[in-house]
């Protein structure tokens, strides 16, 4: 039983259960980039050159060849991602920053007006 036991503390401690959704999340993520790219990126900034160049798809450019296309499309595919994150860690960063800000320190406790007032007649004593 104590493996039982262990296996399950393992599997739904925090870190595993969050390491998870955050793979479903990357994988949802991933089909939505794919089809930004496929389906508006694709279509509005590089179907001129596509046309220019005489194909339909992306996945059709090559180069003696070598296709490229698609090799182009992961490209822009990571760079996309790679702003959105960076967007979304900025705002992020920014909201825990509002969060963590310190409240003004209340005056001073009764301790430290006792030992304020010592110091000032340790202070004027040494000056007599």
């Amino acid at each position: 039983m104590g493996f039982v036991k262990e296996f399950k503390d393992f599997a739904f401690k925090g870190n595993v259960v969050d390491l998870a959704v955050g793979v479903i999340i990357g994988a949802a993520f991933s089909a939505i980039v794919k089809s930004f790219v496929d389906d508006i990126i694709t279509p509005l900034l590089l179907n001129p050159a596509l046309e220019k160049a005489n194909v339909k798809n992306i996945a059709e450019l090559s180069w003696n060849g070598v296709k490229y296309g698609n090799f182009l499309s992961s490209v822009i595919s990571f760079l996309i991602v790679a702003f959105v994150l960076f967007m979304l860690i900025k705002v992020i960063s920014r909201l825990n920053r509002k969060e963590e800000v310190p409240a003004a320190p209340a005056g001073p406790t009764e301790d430290q007006k006792l030992l304020m007032e010592i110091r000032d007649l340790l202070k004027t004593k040494n000056n007599i």
